[in-house]
């Protein structure tokens, strides 16, 4: 979902010729920023599972190794083997869900930067043929705490934009999911 996006986005800013209009520059730059924004939501929902997985895993070791204790406490030599089993399956789940987490940490804190860049690029880009006294007027309210309102994650518009958005990756997401489990990828 985040390279689709990623690769979209290089090819837009890869192209021999700039676009003709300023505005359809920026406005490409929003939507990819919109697009983006939507990536970063479903990674940190992902993180969020992975951590929730994480502990649930956790839990289940913890249950396993006290169950063997006391199956070998209680000298059940059969209980305490099958236990032992599952302490070692549920350790190497765990060692893999912790894994995964340190790899979406870091796709997560790529995908924040590049998403910073991108909104870096989109407050540079006009939006219109403005004059610059009007572009200097938005820095100004910029620097003091304002925000435009295309670049506003507030703003209505590009949060229904970003509902879209997510709501169109969740459902790309079940759909790969469902393919790969009937086998189809």
């Amino acid at each position: 979902m985040f390279e689709s996006l990623k690769m979209r986005l290089e090819r837009f800013l890869t192209e021999a010729t700039p676009p003709a209009d300023r505005r359809e520059e920026a406005s490409a730059i929003r939507e990819s920023l919109v697009e983006m924004k939507a990536a970063v939501l479903g990674l940190r929902d992902a993180l969020a599972a992975s951590e929730q997985d994480l502990a649930t895993e956790r839990r289940r070791l913890e249950d396993a190794e006290r169950r063997g204790r006391l199956a070998t406490g209680i000298g059940d030599g059969e209980t305490a083997e099958v236990a032992g089993r599952f302490v070692e399956r549920h350790r190497e789940r765990a060692a893999v869900i912790e894994r995964r987490i340190g790899v979406q940490r870091e796709e997560l804190a790529l995908a924040d930067r590049e998403m910073q860049e991108l909104a870096v690029r989109l407050r540079a880009a006009p939006s219109d043929a403005a004059s610059d006294s009007v572009q200097q007027a938005w820095r100004v309210l910029e620097a003091a705490g304002g925000a435009r309102p295309e670049t506003d994650a507030g703003d209505a518009l590009l949060s229904a934009q970003l509902d879209q958005a997510r709501r169109k990756a969740a459902v790309e997401e079940q759909l790969a999911f469902l393919k790969k489990k009937l086998g189809r990828e």
